[in-house]
């Protein structure tokens, strides 16, 4: 028997379906999880607060596989689950479908600009002309993170005649590598941004990277507001150097009132609320997943998605 710790919420979603093998524990509370935490060959402990994450990792010592329906790992203490040889599995593309149809609504809203169609409704003004007359058809896309929000974006957009390039190590058409996107800015109308928060991407736009964009190009970040240089982005809206940002993410989050994002004209701010799908379609596709990982697990085959420790993503 293997010893499993779970969330609650989730017995209605599996109970019936897990394996003889499994000698299942389920928690309804924090102080319960910390109670059952130290019995756990597999886990699925995904607290709200960083501090309990750390508490519950920490009495964790039998953990061997630990299961996080969240795509973000930077709240784990990677390096601890490194030295004790754990494998993580998070939720990377759980909420895919959502937060696809939240970029394309972002793109759309703002090539119409529909904000200033909902105010006119607000002060009961009939609008003699169309605030946005920009369309998607015919315009280019660049996809930076090309993992399964990704390629969930491409397929949204390919149907509206967006010409989609993706970064990515592995060539192909359509594709840039690592190191040639950064000369190919000058392209596009739309920077898509769904890479992994890591070391790696942290301030991945910055000033070069502002300055080498055209001047109706358009950010559209549904990643972490780290990967943005936020200073310099500002500065790039203030003096209208590029056409807009529509920010899903923010540094910090919540964004402070006084913040000038909040103001400015060719920035939407959407509260990092792109991934907030149906909650019992994300619970259902995380529950789903883990089924099969668990038959996985106990056949010796690799789980997935698998967290690399060392890279963070």
């Amino acid at each position: 028997m293997t010893v499993i710790v779970l969330n609650a919420v989730l017995k209605p979603l599996i109970a019936a379906r897990l394996p003889a093998w499994a000698d299942v524990r389920w928690y309804a509370s924090k102080e319960e999880a910390f109670a059952l935490a130290p019995e756990a060959e597999i886990g699925w402990f995904d607290m709200h607060s960083k501090e309990d994450m750390a508490q519950v990792f920490d009495l964790a010592t039998q953990l061997k596989w630990l299961n996080s329906v969240y795509a973000g790992v930077e709240s784990f203490p990677l390096d601890l689950l490194r030295q004790r040889g754990v494998t993580l599995t998070n939720g990377a593309g759980i909420n895919a479908v959502p937060i696809a149809e939240y970029v394309v609504m972002l793109m759309l809203g703002h090539a119409k600009n529909y904000r200033e169609v909902f105010r006119a409704q607000e002060r009961h003004e009939w609008l003699k002309g169309m605030p946005g007359v920009r369309e998607l058809h015919g315009s280019e896309a660049l996809i930076l993170g090309y993992g399964e929000i990704g390629q969930a974006v491409e397929q949204r957009l390919l149907p509206f005649g967006v010409t989609v390039t993706k970064v990515r190590r592995s060539p192909g058409a359509g594709v840039l590598g690592p190191d040639e996107w950064r000369a190919a800015l000058g392209r596009f109308d739309w920077i898509i941004i769904a890479v992994p928060a890591t070391a790696e991407t942290e301030d991945m736009i910055g000033i070069a990277e502002l300055a080498a964009m055209k001047p109706g190009a358009v950010l559209v970040n549904v990643a972490r507001g780290s990967v943005i240089d936020q200073d310099a982005l500002v500065a790039a809206l203030n003096e209208s150097r590029i056409g807009g940002a529509l920010l899903d993410v923010t540094t910090p989050e919540p964004l402070p009132e006084d913040h000038p994002l909040w103001t400015l004209d060719n920035v939407q701010v959407s509260m990092h609320l792109s991934g907030r799908g149906p909650m019992d379609r994300m619970f259902a596709r995380a529950a789903e997943r883990f089924l099969v990982n668990l038959e996985r697990w106990h056949g010796g085959e690799p789980v997935a998605p698998q967290v690399d420790l060392a890279r963070g993503y």
